[in-house]
C-alpha cells in the first residue's frame, strides 16, 4: 500500500517546517539521527506512515523520502542571498544553476552561494559561468562561523575571490 499524496504532503509539510525550526543544515548526522527516531515513533508521524507500509520502514522512508530534498530546495532558494546583497527578492533571473546554486541577472550579474566549507567549488564554478560573457558578481558563503569566525581565517577565501574578479564576497552564518 502506498502513503496517499494528501497525507505523505501534510507530514512532509510538518517536518520541513520542524526543520526550518531547528536549522536543519547546521545540525550534527548524530542530532539528525536522534530526530529521525523521535518522528518514527510519534503517532501524528511515524503512527500515520505506519499504517500504510512496514514499521520498520517509516525511519528510511522519513529520511529518504520526506527530508532528503529539505536541504537542497531551501538552499535553492535565492531570496536570502538577495536580500544579504540589496537585490530586490522579485528580481528577474535569466537562468538558475545548482551545484554549487547560483543565477544569472538579465544584467550580466553572476551570483553564487554554497556552505563556507564549499568556497572552492563555489568560486570556481562563478567564475566559469561568467567567463566571457558576463560578471563574476558576489559569492555568499553560509555556515561560515565555525570554520571561517576569524579574519585570518577568511582571508585566502578573499583574495582568491579577489584573483577572480569577483566584485562581492559575503559570508553568512
Amino acid at each position: 500500500m502506498r502513503v496517499p499524496v494528501s497525507v505523505r504532503n501534510e507530514i512532509k509539510e510538518h517536518l520541513w517546517a520542524e526543520a526550518d525550526r531547528l536549522n536543519w543544515s547546521a545540525l550534527s548526522a548524530s542530532d539528525k539521527s536522534r530526530y529521525y527516531s523521535v518522528w518514527t515513533e510519534t503517532e501524528s508521524v511515524g503512527g500515520r506512515l505506519g499504517q500504510y507500509m512496514d514499521p520498520r520502514k517509516v525511519r528510511v522512508y522519513i529520511k529518504d523520502t520526506l527530508l532528503k530534498s529539505y536541504t537542497r530546495e531551501s538552499s535553492a532558494n535565492p531570496a536570502r542571498v538577495f536580500r544579504v546583497l540589496g537585490i530586490d527578492e522579485g528580481a528577474e533571473v535569466s537562468a538558475t544553476f545548482i551545484k554549487p546554486h547560483g543565477c544569472l541577472l538579465p544584467d550580466g550579474r553572476q551570483i553564487a552561494w554554497s556552505k563556507a566549507a564549499d568556497w572552492k567549488v563555489t568560486l570556481m564554478a562563478l567564475h566559469e559561468r561568467a567567463f566571457g560573457n558576463s560578471e563574476p558578481f558576489a559569492a555568499v558563503l553560509t555556515e561560515s562561523s565555525a570554520k571561517f569566525g576569524m579574519e585570518t581565517q577568511r582571508a585566502v577565501v578573499e583574495c582568491a575571490a579577489e584573483k577572480i574578479g569577483i566584485k562581492r564576497l559575503v559570508w553568512l552564518d
